[in-house]
C-alpha cells in the first residue's frame, strides 16, 4: 500500500454523500468557503473579505444566524440564508461528574451519536473529541472498541464538537468585547471515539480550523492527536497538521500488543517506533506522549518498565500511565496503586516524565476508554470479549 494512499479499514469509513440542500459553512476551510461563496453569487473580488467576515462571526463570536452578521448588508445576508446554513451537532444529553467533568452525547447526520468529554483542570480545560462513529480497532481493553465502526465524522462534525462545548461553557465573547486569553477550553485531544488517522483528511481540516489565528485560535501545541499506530499516516500528520502526538502503546512486546492493540499485527512495534523517531523533527513538536494503560498481570511488571525505557531510547518522550478504567464485561483489572507507582519509578529513574493519570469522570463513564454512544451500548459478555481478544479469563 502506498504511504500516500488514504488508510481505511473498509468502505464504511468513507463519509456518506451529504444530502442536497443548503451547504453547511461549518467545517469548510477558508479556500473551500471562498469557492462556495463565489459559486453562489459572491463577486470574486469580494470573496476573500466575505470569508474573513463570516469566519469571524462563526468562529470568534459563535453565531449561527446570518441575520446577526451586522457588518454584512441585509440583501447579502438574505442570499447567504438561501444557500447556506451554520450547523453543529445536536446535544442530546449532558452529564456532569462529581469532579466537574462534562460528558455530552451529540447527534450527527443520519441519527448517529458520539460522545464528547470536557475535563476542567486548574488553569486549563481539555476537550476530548471523537473522530469516528464507533471504532474499527477492537482494542481489547477499550469500551469504545466494542462498538462497531459506522462511519467517519466530517470536518463539520469534528470542529462542531468544539463549538457545542464552547456553547455550554458560555465561552463565546459578546460582540464588541476583546477575546479573553484565559480560556475554559484551552486544549483539544483527539482521544474520543475512533482512530483519528483512519479519518486523516477530516481531522486535518477540522484542526486547521481550530488553529486558524483569526478564529478559535488554538496553538498546535494545545492540540494532541492520539493514534494506535497507523504508521503510513504519521509522517503526513507531522507535515500537514503539526500538532502534538500521542501513541496508544500499552505493551512492550509484539505478542502482548497484538492482543491489546490488534493494529500491531499490521504495523509492529519496530515499524511504529521508526515512524515516531522522525515525527518531532518534522513537526517541530517537543516530545511524543506514550500512553500506557496499566493492566493487572498483563503489561505491568518491572521487566515491562525496563523494556519500555529501552524501546523509546532516542525519542523525546513522556509516558502517561493510565490506570485501567473498568467497564461492564471488561476482561481486565486495574493494576494496584503500588504496582503502578513501582512502574512509574523505573521510568522516572531512566529520565522520563511518567505522570500517573488521575481517572476523571468515572461515575458518568467518561474516563479514558469508556466512551460508547448510548444507542449502540449493547454489551458483549466477558467471554465474547475475551474470545475476540485471544486471551484467557484470568488476564
Amino acid at each position: 500500500m502506498s504511504a500516500t494512499a488514504p488508510i481505511t479499514q473498509d468502505v464504511h469509513t468513507i463519509p456518506r454523500k451529504l444530502p442536497e440542500g443548503p451547504i453547511n459553512l461549518v467545517g469548510l476551510r477558508r479556500d473551500a468557503m471562498r469557492d462556495v461563496l463565489i459559486e453562489h453569487g459572491t463577486p470574486e473580488k469580494q470573496a476573500k473579505m466575505r470569508v474573513g467576515q463570516i469566519w469571524q462571526w462563526i468562529y470568534v463570536k459563535g453565531l449561527r444566524s446570518f441575520d446577526e452578521m451586522t457588518n454584512l448588508s441585509k440583501d447579502y445576508r438574505a442570499k447567504l440564508a438561501e444557500n447556506f446554513v451554520i450547523e453543529v451537532p445536536e446535544v442530546v444529553t449532558k452529564q456532569v461528574s462529581e469532579d466537574g467533568t462534562r460528558k455530552y452525547l451529540v447527534r450527527i447526520a443520519g441519527g448517529h451519536e458520539v460522545e464528547v468529554v470536557y475535563i476542567p483542570e486548574e488553569g486549563r480545560g481539555t476537550l476530548c473529541i471523537s473522530s469516528q462513529v464507533g471504532c474499527t480497532l477492537t482494542c481489547s481493553f477499550c469500551h469504545t472498541g466494542t462498538q462497531k465502526l459506522v462511519r467517519n465524522l466530517t470536518p463539520a462534525e469534528i470542529i462542531g464538537q468544539v463549538m457545542v462545548a464552547r456553547d455550554d461553557l458560555g465561552e463565546w465573547p459578546e460582540p464588541g468585547t476583546p477575546n479573553d486569553e484565559a480560556r475554559l477550553l484551552s486544549n483539544i485531544v483527539l482521544m474520543g471515539m475512533g482512530e483519528p488517522l483512519y479519518n486523516f483528511e477530516g481531522v486535518r481540516d477540522a484542526m486547521k480550523i481550530a488553529m486558524d489565528p483569526e478564529g478559535i485560535s488554538l496553538s498546535r501545541r494545545r492540540i494532541t492527536l492520539s493514534t494506535s499506530g497507523v504508521v503510513p499516516e504519521i509522517a503526513k500528520t507531522a507535515e500537514e497538521i503539526g500538532c502534538m502526538l500521542a501513541v496508544s502503546f500499552h505493551a512492550t512486546t509484539d505478542d502482548v500488543r497484538d492482543k491489546l492493540v490488534p493494529i500491531n499485527k499490521r504495523w509492529n512495534i519496530a515499524e511504529l517506533l521508526d515512524a515516531l523517531r522522525a515525527y518531532p523533527k518534522v513537526s517541530n513538536s517537543e516530545r511524543i506522549t506514550f500512553e500506557y494503560v496499566m493492566l493487572d498481570g498483563v503489561n505491568d511488571t518491572d521487566e515491562d518498565a525496563h523494556r519500555l525505557v529501552e524501546l523509546i531510547k532516542g525519542i523525546p518522550a513522556k509516558i502517561n500511565l493510565i490506570p485501567f478504567n473498568e467497564w461492564p464485561g471488561a476482561p481486565y483489572k486495574r493494576s494496584s496503586n503500588n504496582r503502578i507507582r513501582a512502574f512509574a519509578h523505573i521510568i522516572y529513574k531512566a529520565g522520563y516524565a511518567s505522570p500517573i493519570r488521575k481517572p476523571r469522570g468515572e461515575d458518568i463513564m467518561a474516563a479514558c476508554g469508556q466512551l460508547k454512544s448510548a444507542t449502540e451500548r449493547a454489551r458483549k459478555s466477558r467471554k465474547q470479549i475475551e474470545a475476540e481478544a485471544g486471551i484467557s479469563g484470568n488476564a
